[in-house]
């Protein structure tokens, strides 16, 4: 069977643009790459044309917005999910239509293709307290546990991605003042930032324990598992949720659902709170744009509202009507006689 334009197009698009000209990471591309797989399905199971047949021309505005719909209603995807399928499919459209200039016009289209606007809900963040209180749950009697703590407390530290950590070989950590750790984020982009004393004691602690030699093994994983394997995303997760539910145990208060996320934005609301400028906020994360890093003033700004608008209850509540008091009535209405004479 002969291949179809769209099949030439998509295989080199994943297997090739992706990685190598844009730069982008494994776990981006597979972002990308289920969202085809979904495409396809939908245009199998919803409009009756196999994988095998569709064309460049098929992959039009109309097609996406039905596809688009088809994963809010029938998959009951959030906005969320639904925007992010966009944004593949919207970055495929630009790099087609660079390559087939005939199309232009019909992906210009789908360019325009809009993202919804979905309602912002509170950032889960957690208190420095909380923090605190899972780190001491791990066990510094135990190899593992000093790892564990390590590997937590790099990661707030830090305010780095799950897989930014997953990602941490030997030779990133500076050990001479300035302390700095070198994280690789989206499309293989690194930037370097600071990280505590106390946090450097710790890593000093591990490698002397592990035998690890910068100059002999610099480019070995920093966190590794049974197999000498870098962790895993799902490794590093579990990990952080085993003291979570330890930690809850006696701080009732912790959020039910931790993600490794958590830190992250935990540690940009104390930088926040702290009186940290939001471009040094933005830098330190990672962001590309600093409308990114406003999520996390906005948030702040919430919570303080409506701290204010409980205290205001709270104080509504606890005082007594005037009208209900006689004698204060009486002494007003003294007051306003006098003036009005």
């Amino acid at each position: 069977m002969r291949t179809t334009d769209f099949a030439e197009y998509l295989s080199v698009y994943l297997t090739m643009y992706l990685p190598g000209e844009a730069g982008l990471s494994e776990n981006t591309i597979m972002s990308y790459r289920d969202t085809f797989k979904l495409m396809l399905m939908y245009a199998n199971e919803q409009c009756g044309l196999c994988a095998e047949k569709i064309t460049l021309s098929d992959f039009n505005a109309d097609f996406i917005a039905k596809f688009l719909s088809w994963l809010e209603t029938a998959r009951e995807c959030s906005t969320s999910t639904r925007n992010i399928r966009l944004s593949a499919l919207r970055a495929f459209a630009k790099y087609a239509s660079l390559r087939k200039p005939e199309y232009i016009y019909e992906y210009q289209k789908v360019l325009d293709l809009r993202f919804k606007k979905k309602s912002v809900p509170m950032l889960a963040h957690l208190s420095a307290d909380m923090v605190k209180a899972i780190l001491d749950q791990t066990q510094i009697n135990d190899s593992y546990g000093r790892r564990d703590r390590l590997l937590l407390s790099l990661m707030y530290d830090s305010g780095a991605r799950v897989q930014e950590i997953c990602n941490l070989r030997i030779e990133d950590i500076r050990f001479q003042k300035p302390y700095t750790v070198k994280l690789t984020g989206k499309g293989r982009k690194t930037r370097t930032v600071p990280i505590m004393a106390s946090t450097i004691q710790l890593l000093n602690s591990y490698f002397a324990e592990q035998h690890m030699d910068v100059s002999r093994n610099g480019d070995s994983p920093l966190f590794f598992n049974h197999q000498r394997q870098k962790l895993s995303r799902a490794g590093v997760a579990y990990i952080l949720k085993k003291y979570c539910d330890a930690a809850r145990l006696l701080y009732p208060e912790l959020p039910k659902e931790i993600s490794p996320h958590v830190l992250r934005h935990s540690k940009a609301m104390h930088l926040l709170q702290a009186g940290v400028n939001l471009i040094y906020i933005r830098d330190f994360l990672g962001h590309e744009h600093v409308e990114t890093t406003e999520v996390y003033a906005k948030a702040d700004t919430e919570m303080r509202r409506k701290s204010i608008e409980k205290a205001q209850i709270r104080i509504d509540a606890e005082l007594p009507a005037w009208t209900e008091d006689k004698s204060l009535m009486e002494m007003l209405t003294r007051v306003c006689f006098q003036k009005d004479n």
